[in-house]
């Protein structure tokens, strides 16, 4: 068993990795536009109430924490609710409902204390008691939450999610490591010493839900009206697949730093037209960007345009339960037949850097980046493809390829990648693809039933630690898509979950790495950036190294 200190030191490196590889708050212009006529945009504090307008692509898919998994339902939900802790806009972690911690010396115990007062949107009190009662409710199994996996780190945890249809339910969720003692201490077991669990506390999943209101209304989540929420903001209005309004939460404790007083996003999958309305003022920030624009902003230095890194990989899922992407040489034929240069240069313009392998930079291995340290994985080499792609068409006993179909969620940026590709594919090997968008949720319930070949697929670090990637192709595992699995990758993410030396699982996550990339059930395209425009009357805006552009500190001041 290792002692705190040791834990406090790890987690101390970690922290201050994050420190430097978080987005810091963006720049400020000196140019102040005038007030639109239309009253759009937020005004000064004189001349009435400050709102700010966004764009939310996608209609959340849930926002109910236990069930939610996207980027767009994380977006709304950051700024409803507040975990145990939160991240500071200089990336470090800091209390949040938790008003302090401590942990045992060997790491597996944190006891948290919660903070005098804390209230949810209702009035009703926000208890240690509402923490278990969420954290166990995303792991019991008719819930069916995509996301359990990230409470597998509690003691018991996955014995819970995992119990037989017959199981004694009960007996096991009472043996889960998360324990209410009284209203404002919260006892936490984990499995094994885990440096980034501080970091998970963070997380949307770990978010607490008020315990009264969900055992009194099973779909409180459903619509604004019975809408509850602990965070900067609450839920005042809600047009399903239009617009969301959130006002800011009177009974948030640290509401005196919030000086918005409402945020307002709609709904508006297309790209251009959200960078339009942004143009006209009807919208104070875009993200995403068309890509063509986000090209042209970066060159002319527009001073509304801003840039961070992301911890996130922009890839393809290759169906390995049906053929003929059950081969691994067709795999890698197509992986090693893309120009990824002129994809991020040409196409997707936003200063993304060619993946050639699965885990991006910004998360530290033992000594120096992870990213760098692995290096590529693979290479691109059409000669070698279109080898690989013969040999594997003959043992498949086929003369040529299949036509098959890329499936994207609606995105004229996805239309644009997958049009590059089908070209390149074509072109490089004579192979026809075609192209189908659907919307975002049922791409992913479509991913998760096994329906379909190829699919665009994209993932942003829950946490700052290789392993928010690496154990997402584990057999069975929740976000597995690609339905690919190894005995040889399994062993070593556990090695790596379990082992309590950094080096040795900082090997194992290498060694899993390169199974993974030599396998290719899944074909890395590139590493993200964060590219989006911001008004310069907007101040406070965050970009964490795996969040979206924060919202919940900005400020606006127009003269």
């Amino acid at each position: 068993m290792r002692k705190k200190k040791t834990l406090f030191s790890m987690l101390s490196v970690l922290f201050a990795a994050i420190l430097l590889l978080s987005g810091c708050f963006s720049g400020q212009g000196n140019t102040s536009p005038k007030p639109s006529s239309n009253g759009k945009g937020g005004d000064s504090a004189s001349a009435g109430p400050k709102i700010l307008h966004l764009n939310n692509n996608e209609e959340p898919g849930s926002l109910h924490p236990g069930t939610a998994q996207g980027t767009h339902d994380s977006w709304i939900l950051e700024g409803l609710f507040e975990g145990l802790t939160k991240k500071t806009p200089e990336g470090k972690i800091v209390p949040g409902m938790a008003e302090s911690w401590e942990t045992s010396k060997d790491g597996l115990t944190w006891t948290f204390h919660l903070k005098d007062g804390m209230k949810w949107s209702n009035g009703d009190p926000v208890t240690a008691g509402d923490f278990e009662y969420a954290w166990k409710y995303v792991l019991n199994p008719k819930t069916a939450s995509e996301y359990a996996y990230q409470l597998y780190y509690l003691k018991g945890g996955e014995a819970y999610n995992s119990a037989k249809k017959n199981a004694d339910l009960k007996a096991l969720e009472d043996k889960v490591g998360v324990k209410a003692t009284d209203d404002k201490t919260l006892v936490v077991t984990l499995e094994q010493e885990t440096p980034y669990f501080l970091d998970l506390t963070s997380f949307y999943t770990y978010y607490p839900v008020d315990k009264k209101v969900q055992e009194e209304n099973p779909k409180w989540a459903l619509e604004a009206s019975t809408y509850v929420s602990n965070g900067a903001f609450k839920l005042a209005d809600w047009k399903h697949k239009e617009s969301m309004k959130l006002v800011k939460n009177e009974n948030y404790y640290d509401k005196d730093k919030i000086k918005l007083d409402e945020v307002d996003f709609v709904q508006i999958a297309n790209e251009n037209t959200a960078w339009q309305m942004y143009k006209s003022g009807e919208l104070d920030m875009v993200y995403p960007l068309p890509q063509d624009v986000q090209g042209q902003l970066m060159a002319s230095k527009n001073p509304e345009f801003h840039n961070g890194p992301d911890l996130s990989t922009y890839y393809y899922n290759l169906n390995n339960k049906v053929k003929p992407f059950d081969n691994v040489k067709i795999r890698k034929a197509l992986a090693m037949a893309i120009n990824r240069k002129v994809i991020v240069e040409n196409v997707a313009q936003g200063g993304q850097k060619p993946a050639y392998s699965i885990v991006p930079p910004g998360i530290p291995d033992v000594n120096g980046d992870y990213q760098e340290n692995g290096g590529d994985l693979f290479k691109e080499d059409v000669t070698e493809a279109k080898k690989l792609l013969k040999e594997g068409l003959a043992e498949e006993g086929m003369s040529k390829m299949p036509e098959f179909t890329i499936l994207y969620n609606t995105d004229e940026g996805h239309k644009k990648i997958a049009e590059a590709i089908q070209e390149m594919w074509r072109k490089n090997l004579g192979v026809n693809v075609k192209a189908q968008n659907v919307e975002f949720q049922v791409k992913i319930d479509r991913e998760h039933a096994g329906d379909y070949q190829i699919s665009r697929a994209g993932w942003v670090g829950d946490y700052v630690d290789p392993m928010t990637f690496m154990d997402l192709w584990v057999s069975n595992g929740s976000y597995n898509d690609a339905k690919w699995s190894n005995k040889d990758y399994d062993a070593l993410i556990k090695k790596a979950k379990t082992s309590m030396d950094p080096a040795t699982r900082m090997t194992a996550m290498h060694d899993a790495e390169k199974i993974l990339m030599d396998e290719m059930p899944i074909i890395p395209i590139y590493f993200y950036t964060k590219p989006y425009a911001l008004k310069s009357y907007v101040s406070g805006f965050f970009t964490p190294i795996n969040r979206y552009p924060q919202y919940i500190y900005a400020d606006i001041n127009k003269k």
